[in-house]
């Protein structure tokens, strides 16, 4: 192949992708104000992980009225549909996660969510507090955008709609781990899968990705701890589980502090929740306790969990305490296929322009995303949801109730993704 035959299809190539970015441009333009009003729909009607009913109805309704053949029921309530042009190609997936929080709003929106659901057998508020419904909506937009072009598209887009990427509830399977179980990712077979997610600590209009670890593995863990009950005049007739407690999470903490070496990679250590006793002047027999583990490194994971299993044996030993601690399996680290990321870094700098991509630091937060990329090669990435107006020191973070990301945050969403699918396809 001579030199002028490729500078040919190189200008060849250019000129379509400017082709096809007018339209999806265009499109995404037409679409906005729809979109929009998904988005409020979903937001005002959000429904926790594994009971997203409503939501996957609604996802297959809109699917439906584009032109697509919904299959539904898949890893309990997700929703997949096809895209093909009829020609031949490889097969790009975009995901999106659908599940809401347990986390009552605190807005003034029209929209707000005042819905309620179950989580561990008790009634509790239900709200989109992490932007969920957005990437719903976001996706949705592309399907229609993309079913305008599919004359021109080879290959095949499989649209994922994902629930409980929030953890499926105690006891039951969920998320993109029993996707892909379940096959999601082959008939057709995919080759790279896209996601992103709304961030409410980035300006609209930006995007904010980097190659290789994105988000942190996590880890959930329980700790048990059984003594002697006793009055709570007469200590020194008790094994006490609380003091035993006590020293067990102030020891844990120096996992991080200590062991590891923190200028390699990041980790955390946290316990969020501890239960135990019913009253001022009872020591009670048992406790329970409930943490998160956050890492980037594999080696530094392996470590953790090594140390914090010691430490708790051995607290406890020390009090005559008895203790058991259970680690589940988790998320791996998201991450970001290096071959992949420099194939598509083009598409995020001509979409947003150059000086709105970030080439961000991994953060702590972990996504069910990971299980894809487990088996394919996959990007995931943040699109900015504050508007100019707004001071992003003063903006409420995700999983809180004053949590707000704004609706002109899903255009450049809707842009991206399907560039990004387009771009692959065509390249």
């Amino acid at each position: 192949m001579n030199k002028i035959f490729i500078v040919y299809l190189i200008f060849l190539n250019a000129l379509n992708a400017n082709n096809y970015d007018n339209q999806i441009e265009s499109l995404a333009l037409k679409y906005e104000k729809q979109v929009i009003e998904w988005r409020h729909w979903f937001h005002a009607n959000p429904e926790l992980s594994n009971r997203e009913f409503n939501t996957s109805k609604r996802i297959a309704k809109i699917l439906k009225k584009i032109g697509y053949k919904p299959k539904t029921g898949i890893a309990k309530t997700g929703v997949v549909a096809i895209l093909d042009g009829g020609k031949p190609g490889p097969v790009v997936a975009l995901r999106a996660d659908i599940d809401g929080l347990p986390v009552k709003e605190r807005s003034n929106l029209d929209w707000a969510s005042n819905k309620t659901g179950e989580y561990n057998g008790e009634t509790v508020p239900v709200m989109h507090a992490c932007g969920h419904d957005t990437h719903i909506s976001i996706l949705l937009g592309v399907a229609k955008i993309l079913y305008e072009l599919k004359e021109q598209i080879p290959g095949k887009v499989k649209f994922i709609f994902q629930p409980a990427e929030e953890g499926a509830p105690e006891g039951e399977e969920g998320g993109a781990k029993l996707m892909v179980e379940e096959g999601v990712l082959y008939n057709p077979n995919v080759d790279a899968i896209f996601g992103l997610h709304i961030s409410s600590h980035d300006k609209v209009g930006t995007i904010s990705i980097k190659p290789e670890g994105i988000m942190a593995a996590v880890n959930s863990f329980r700790i048990d701890i059984k003594g002697r009950q006793a009055h709570g005049s007469a200590p020194w007739n008790s094994v006490d589980p609380i003091v035993t407690a006590a020293q067990m999470i102030n020891n844990i903490q120096t996992i991080v502090s200590r062991n590891m070496k923190l200028t390699e990679a990041a980790a955390v250590v946290t316990i969020g929740a501890i239960h135990g006793g019913v009253r001022s002047n009872i020591i009670p027999e048992d406790l329970y306790m409930l943490g998160t583990i956050r890492t980037l490194d594999e080696s530094m994971k392996i470590k953790i969990h090594k140390r914090i299993k010691e430490i708790v044996k051995k607290t406890a030993d020390t009090n005559n305490a008895e203790a058991t601690i259970n680690i589940d399996e988790g998320y791996p680290v998201t991450f970001n296929d290096p071959k992949l990321y420099s194939r598509m870094l083009p598409t995020f700098t001509r979409v947003a322009g150059e000086e709105n991509v970030k080439i961000m630091k991994a953060i702590t937060g972990a996504e069910d995303f990971s299980f894809f990329q487990k088996e394919v090669p996959g990007l995931y990435f943040f699109i900015g949801g504050i508007p100019e107006n707004i001071d992003i020191s003063q903006s409420a973070d995700h999983h809180t109730p004053d949590f707000f990301v704004d609706d002109s945050g899903m255009l450049l969403g809707m842009k991206t993704m399907a560039t990004l699918a387009l771009d692959y396809l065509l390249q």
